[in-house]
């Protein structure tokens, strides 16, 4: 009968009950049902334990750091520079776009910290160059999706605190993933450009003005070089370096760039405490839903099943795919790692394939979920700044989740785009 509690959890979600209390209320009405009373007491207990970790503190610290950046005027700076490499190109806000969430993901981690950052300046900056909002919007919502793939990344610390894996190995696997969606994206503008003769940003800049638009940028772009290069030197943690950041953010913020106020700092301390609240809630709810999987045998039914499917590593990566992509949908990426990593990544595992490299599909794939319809998180982040209707961003979306889709597909099938980094730096076999 507890194995149940998967379709009670779906049923939950559909009738609108938010994510965290469909994780806690499912499992819980199963177990009591079930006369395992003692279960109970161990689920509620399991979502303070789900929270108390140390390494998970490095996402309330990676929350601020974004926080800090944004409100110090360094988002601004990022799309200055961006401006000044892309901006003459045709459909140069677009091609800005994207390459602003690909250096804000160095920043923050967070897809729905870039949607709001970048398209609260950008999506208004390009209707007034002519470009419809919903496009603004939708290429907005699909370029957020990189900042959890391109390190720093909150899901990668979840899922390498769930599933006992290295988070310098992670980080370092999801570089080149993040940049190929980055570059595909762009050429789907460019596409997109030559066709429905989108406009120029601006005029070329000169090579000296290129030149002060990075010095402009040093400060910023600095953020994850300091993270990464102090994690894989063994000089600091990942939650280390996640504090690193927030000291590094307020040197700047305050004496380098003098654009932060000691005014700004109640504002600021409250929304990275609600969000960093909201992650972690549910992760501590998804801790406690991972409970009852286990004592639900749901893993090994799971496997049975998806060995019964076929033998063959590639057709069953196809089919996982396939299911990740529909989970992303509808479940957020943080508690869909908790509760489908421990089940689907020992088969895999046993299936030969490096676990690494399954932890970056399943990463990259959840990801994209948050932008995909029809309730992808970004989507809705994106009809709130624009103030267009998500459906209408939704169908604009489209070409653009293709090419995520296929980069998706190329990151399963060439395991050498995610590991080759990871191996060379000696961070995976």
């Amino acid at each position: 009968m507890l194995i149940w509690f998967l379709p009670l959890f779906l049923v939950f979600l559909m009738v609108g009950l938010p994510v965290f209390f469909a994780l806690i209320a499912a499992p819980g009405i199963l177990l009591l049902l079930n006369g395992q009373e003692k279960d109970l007491t161990l689920l509620y207990r399991n979502v303070y334990n789900g929270m108390d970790s140390f390494p998970l503190m490095a996402i309330p610290f990676f929350m601020l750091a974004g926080e800090l950046m944004n409100r110090g005027g360094i988002t601004m700076r990022l799309v200055e520079f961006s401006q000044a490499l892309m901006g003459h190109l045709r459909g140069g806000l677009a091609h800005v776009n994207i390459l602003s969430s690909m250096l804000f993901a160095g920043l923050s981690g967070s897809a729905v910290a870039d949607t709001s950052a970048l398209g609260s300046m950008l999506i208004p900056a390009m209707e007034k160059q002519g470009y419809t909002r919903r496009f603004a919007a939708a290429i907005t919502a699909a370029s957020s999706v990189i900042g959890p793939i391109i390190p720093p990344s909150g899901i990668m610390i979840i899922y390498a605190y769930v599933m006992g894996e290295s988070v310098a190995a992670l980080f370092l696997a999801g570089i080149v993933p993040g940049v190929l969606v980055g570059v595909g994206l762009m050429l789907m503008v460019k596409l997109m450009a030559n066709r429905y003769d989108f406009p120029v940003a601006s005029r070329r800049y000169t090579w000296p003005e290129r030149g002060q638009a990075s010095l402009r940028a040093f400060f910023p772009l600095m953020t994850p070089v300091i993270i990464l290069g102090g994690i894989l030197a063994g000089v600091f943690t990942p939650t280390e370096a996640a504090s690193v950041a927030v000291a590094y953010a307020l040197i700047v913020g305050f004496f380098v760039l003098r654009t932060l106020k000691v005014s700004d700092l109640p504002d600021i301390l409250g929304k990275a405490g609600l969000t960093s609240a909201v992650v972690l809630l549910l992760v501590g709810a998804a801790m406690a839903f991972k409970t009852v999987v286990s004592l639900s045998h749901a893993p090994e039914i799971m496997a049975e099943f998806v060995l019964g499917l076929s033998s063959n590593p590639l057709i069953l990566l196809f089919l996982i795919n396939m299911l990740l992509f529909v989970v992303g949908m509808f479940l957020d990426a943080g508690p869909a790692i908790i509760i489908l990593g421990p089940i689907l990544g020992p088969i895999f595992v046993d299936l030969g394939v490096d676990p690494i490299h399954f932890a970056i599909i399943m990463s990259v794939n959840l990801t994209v979920g948050l932008a995909t319809p029809p309730m992808g998180l970004v989507l809705f982040v994106a009809s709130s700044v624009s103030g267009e209707r998500v459906e209408s961003i939704s169908r604009a979306v489209l070409p653009f989740l293709a090419v995520e889709i296929l980069v998706i597909f190329l990151i399963t099938y060439f395991p050498a785009i995610s590991m080759t980094i990871p191996q060379l730096t000696g961070f995976a076999n």
